[in-house]
């Protein structure tokens, strides 16, 4: 991701990157890339789909330093993401995107709009993980989907 954005930005763009979330104070924009770990079959299996601790804990933090903040999710499935919605001013869910990051560039820097759908709800809360999907409003309904451009090149 981090090439990708260095690669479509102007060259009087300053691209800066802090995995731990340090010094942000001077950023216009802060993109937060997070997401869950690789896993493939069963091994991905987990009761509690919450965003991690230190996820939610850097948007936070990325929130507290910058007055706009995109969070960009990398993820096989929807994850609870309970506050960290409320503290972006954008969110991408870019599912699974392979080795290239160039696609979700053209969508962040607003060359091309995202287009999908929601094939069914994305929860709220884990209870909402049930077969029956009863628990409670969902975050997304099914069918939910936005089309944007958020940022732009300089």
């Amino acid at each position: 991701m981090l090439s990708a954005i260095r690669k479509i930005v102007s060259a009087e763009t300053e691209v800066s990157y802090f995995p731990d979330g340090s010094d942000l104070k001077s950023a216009d924009v802060v993109i937060v890339v997070i997401g869950e770990e690789p896993y493939a079959e069963f091994k991905g299996d987990r009761q509690d789909l919450n965003l991690a601790p230190a996820d939610a804990a850097l948007i936070t933090k990325a929130k507290a330093a910058s007055s706009h903040v995109v969070a960009l999710l990398y993820s096989g499935r929807p994850l609870v993401l309970s506050s960290a919605l409320d503290q972006t001013d954008a969110f991408v869910a870019a599912w699974l995107p392979g080795t290239e990051a160039e696609g979700i560039t053209d969508v962040l820097f607003g060359d091309h709009a995202p287009k999908g759908k929601l094939p069914r709800q994305w929860p709220a809360n884990n209870e909402q993980l049930s077969v029956d999907h009863t628990a409670g409003t969902s975050l997304f309904p099914t069918g939910f989907g936005l089309t944007y451009g958020y940022l732009t090149r300089k």
